[in-house]
């Protein structure tokens, strides 16, 4: 397999790790180093990358970084009682132009999901995501996008990418294959109301800050229906990180974060996942370590994935119609997870995206909502999106 624009592992982490316990993860999983070169992948699950590009950044000055504190961390984690094998493949580091690490993220990308392998992408800055979003052109048609970040990145799609963009090319650049795409935690006043009435006439599903920290749950049907997630550590508050990481006293806190990391780790349709905007500094134990626990939460929810989507046989699941003024709408709730989705029909006289019946996953908030007459948000985005 031909990964050969990954640089291993540093001498500096492996010699750190063998000084661990023999129960810690660094330990346990496969990791890419000089001397044995890259691992074999039967069998695996996750795999790390790390990309060490940043020069989209629009604050960008010249500095180079690392990921060995993140590495260091997250290998003196204890596993959980996991089936999930994880390795480690090193680092895409930055190539000539910023095009050929996009490339060779995008090569990876495709590669490792094809094999049924999540990759794990922790990035410099976040228009990576871009290049995670363009390697699934030859995998699906239709991709979902879920971002965690205090800002839409929509910028200027005409100018070239940058990490406060990237959002406007994956929705204007051909080809169109996003379908629907979420941002969780935003926060309005880094968002100008143009932005956000945009996002809503694109029939986007946007989940502010403060509904997420009321009711974290929110998040979950939204994570079970997307292919790629990326998380902006920016999103996180001020208080969490160390100085050189902090962007706003307002944000995510460690908690809510991992369990963001979880819900997407346990969705069936996640088959990438990034966290991106990480910027070491000396003082750095403190983001080195939350990252290590968004990894470790996102592995651990990837080895309690539950196949409870497939409603092909009547016993794995219960169904429900209810009426509303002015649509019928059917739920379904399964047998295994208690977990439910909503039916969003096929409009057959619209040329839409969608060929059939398509479930959405819902809560069971929304069903007890239609039973009160009140038609569920997502479903309604979904429907109108479709009807374009």
């Amino acid at each position: 397999m031909n990964f050969n624009f990954l640089s291993p592992v540093s001498d500096l982490v492996l010699a750190h790790n063998e000084l661990l316990s023999p129960q810690a993860l660094g330990r346990k999983i496969k990791i890419h180093s000089e001397q044995n070169g890259i691992p074999d992948l039967e069998g695996v699950n996750v795999a790390i990358l790390g990309v060490l590009e940043n020069r989209n950044d629009v604050d960008y000055i010249g500095e180079e970084f690392q990921l060995n504190e993140i590495r260091k961390s997250f290998y003196s984690l204890f596993p959980g009682s996991w089936n999930t094998m994880v390795a480690d493949l090193g680092d895409i580091e930055k190539g000539e132009s910023v095009e050929d690490t996009y490339f060779a993220l995008k090569e990876a990308t495709g590669i490792l999901v094809k094999k049924k392998i999540i990759p794990l992408i922790i990035g410099g800055s976040q228009d990576l995501t871009y290049a995670n979003y363009r390697a699934y052109d030859a995998l699906i048609p239709m991709v979902n996008v879920v971002n965690v970040d205090a800002q839409f990145n929509l910028g200027d799609s005409t100018k070239p990418i940058k990490n406060n963009s990237f959002v406007g090319k994956i929705i204007l650049d051909k080809p169109y294959n996003l379908f629907n795409y979420a941002n969780i935690g935003y926060q309005t006043y880094f968002n100008s109301q143009e932005e956000i009435d945009l996002m809503d006439s694109l029939y986007f599903e946007l989940y502010r800050l403060g509904e997420v920290s009321k009711d974290i749950t929110i998040v979950e049907p939204a994570m079970r229906d997307a292919h790629i997630v990326s998380i902006d550590l920016n999103a996180v508050k001020g208080s969490e990180v160390s100085v050189r990481q902090r962007f706003s006293p307002n944000g995510l806190d460690g908690k809510e974060i991992c369990a963001i990391a979880r819900y997407a780790g346990i969705s069936n349709k996640v088959s990438s996942f990034g966290i991106y905007e990480y910027k070491p500094s000396k003082d750095d134990e403190m983001t080195a370590m939350l990252v290590a626990q968004m990894l470790w939460y996102f592995v651990e929810g990837v080895n309690y994935r539950v196949k409870d989507d497939d409603f092909s046989g009547d016993s794995s699941y219960q169904k429900f119609t209810t009426l509303t003024e002015d649509h019928e709408l059917v739920f379904y709730k399964s047998n295994k997870t208690g977990r439910w989705w909503i039916e969003i029909p096929f409009l057959s006289e619209v040329n839409n995206k969608l060929k059939k019946h398509t479930l959405l996953p819902c809560m069971h908030q929304d069903y007890l909502d239609a039973c009160n007459n009140k038609v569920p948000e997502r479903w309604y985005k979904a429907y109108r999106k479709n009807s374009v």
